[in-house]
């Protein structure tokens, strides 16, 4: 029986796909290569940045040293995050109607400071509780590993078996897949339900707003 869920932090719960494409459009613009959102997006989600340079050098064939160039997407990010950023739609209604029955929790990819900044806007800290797992719990390893799901649900005194994670990348889902867990598959962001559906999710949904039996958990 569920009796925690786990939620992904960027395209399930807040929107921050239009910052993401405007640093990836920037950093890629700045050594003459055209972002091409369909060719690269799918394989940067869930990714921490230092993973996402990595797949980038590998991409483009770019030079530099890993760090520096993360230290660079890392810049532009942050000056974009200081515009709006909104929760997902639907997001809040699906909350309302599980925080009182579950122990909910978010375990991002992203980074602390950009975390905090959104933090300080949509007061993600409060609305959770404090129960928000970032990658320097289990020493950065990103999705599609299973860790930092098996991290919260440890902190949560839950069992792995006992845990719904709702996400909305293949490598999301493959990691709570791996990790023992029931799994939501949203298609909020840049992947099609059919990208999702691949990963073999236990829900596929366009939205959290057509999961209207909770019980069904």
């Amino acid at each position: 029986m569920i009796d925690t869920i786990i939620f992904d932090n960027e395209g399930v719960v807040i929107d921050t796909e239009p910052v993401w494409d405007k640093e990836q459009e920037i950093f890629l613009g700045r050594r003459g290569i055209d972002y091409k959102k369909d060719r690269i997006k799918h394989l940067l989600s869930g990714r921490s940045i230092i993973d996402g340079v990595k797949v980038l050098k590998q991409e483009y064939n770019l030079t530099g040293d890993e760090m520096v160039l993360s230290n660079e997407r890392y810049a532009i990010v942050k000056n974009l995050l200081k515009s709006d950023v909104s929760f997902i739609k639907g997001f809040m209604q699906f909350y309302e109607l599980v925080k009182h029955k579950y122990k909910t929790c978010i375990a991002t990819s992203m980074d602390e400071e950009l975390l905090n900044i959104i933090d300080k806007k949509l007061l993600l800290s409060e609305l959770f509780g404090g129960n928000i797992y970032i990658l320097k719990y289990v020493r950065y390893k990103s999705k599609p590993y299973p860790d930092i799901f098996l991290y919260a649900a440890n902190e949560l005194k839950s069992n792995p078996y006992n845990c719904l994670v709702i996400e909305d990348s293949p490598n999301g889902i493959d990691a709570a897949l791996k990790a023992g867990m029931k799994c939501i598959a949203v298609a909020t962001g840049q992947h099609t339900l059919e990208e999702l559906q691949k990963m073999k999710p236990d829900w596929l949904l366009n939205t959290l707003e057509e999961f209207n039996n909770i019980e069904e958990l």
